[in-house]
């Protein structure tokens, strides 16, 4: 399962825009009613401040603490919405998430990632890279405009079992003279194995290594589809074999089956 505390501590750095508003509006409303006691402190009696403009200023004394108000109300409303999108994010954990981003899982010595060309191109790399920046493995890619989906065993270009954690899936494209460079959409498969969340956003772990947040969601699947083969076998050869073989001790062991073709012959 994904250290949830690990995401916690990767999620953390966040901060709340709407809470340093309200304190912003805060420092600004003790500001102002400073200025006003000290003001009215200081005032010559004789010559008291105008009401328009004491009034005019008790308003916006008024306007400043409904706005903090507001704010707090609101900071409340998202922590709520924050703590419902959570609850429901936890229905996600063993399911596999499709999400936008290049950072990919490897979980047992599984990874999935698409990527996605909107125009046709020459040629497409594909490069895995660690998360050092080392180039660990590189394949030619589809180079049709569309979606393509690119599994890998987790192998290095040496055939080398590498160890499961995060990857980075790097697809770089040529195309013709005087032509607008392709643009690239790259996705990410893994299956959920946390949630967490701060004040800001709900976030899923995928794996062990990679993290996403809620909104970068492009599809649920069902659980078994991240643990298809990466390379699937032929199930027809196997059928054709199997069929082949049951057939043969069908008439094996059937001594009238045996019988039969001398006595029409």
């Amino acid at each position: 399962m994904t250290d949830v505390s690990g995401i916690t501590g990767y999620v953390s750095n966040g901060t709340n825009s709407t809470s340093s508003s309200s304190q912003q509006l805060s420092a600004d409303m003790n500001t102002f009613l400073t200025l006003l006691t000290t003001q009215l402190k200081y005032q010559d009696p004789m010559d008291p401040m105008d009401t328009a403009e004491f009034t005019n200023q008790l308003v916006q004394y008024s306007a400043v603490e409904q706005s903090i108000q507001m704010n707090e109300k609101l900071d409340t409303l998202l922590s709520l919405n924050i703590a419902n999108l959570g609850a429901q994010a936890v229905s996600y954990i063993g399911k596999t998430a499709q999400v936008l981003g290049d950072v990919m899982p490897l979980d047992g010595g599984k990874a999935k990632a698409s990527y996605t060309l909107d125009k046709d191109v020459l040629s497409a790399t594909i490069t895995v890279k660690d998360m050092n920046g080392k180039i660990v493995y590189t394949e030619k890619g589809d180079t049709s405009s569309g979606t393509h989906e690119f599994t890998w065993d987790g192998k290095d270009s040496n055939g080398i079992q590498l160890e499961d954690g995060a990857y980075q899936i790097v697809v770089t494209t040529n195309v013709a003279n005087g032509e607008t460079a392709a643009t690239v959409t790259t996705t990410v498969f893994g299956k959920v194995t946390g949630v967490a969340s701060d004040a800001n956003n709900v976030y899923i772990g995928l794996g062990d290594a990679v993290t996403a947040q809620l909104g970068d969601i492009v599809t649920m699947r069902d659980d078994s589809y991240f643990d298809k083969d990466v390379t699937p076998p032929d199930n027809n050869e196997d059928n054709e074999d199997g069929d082949a073989g049951n057939n043969g001790d069908a008439g094996s062991g059937d001594g009238e089956t045996e019988e039969t073709p001398p006595a029409e012959s």
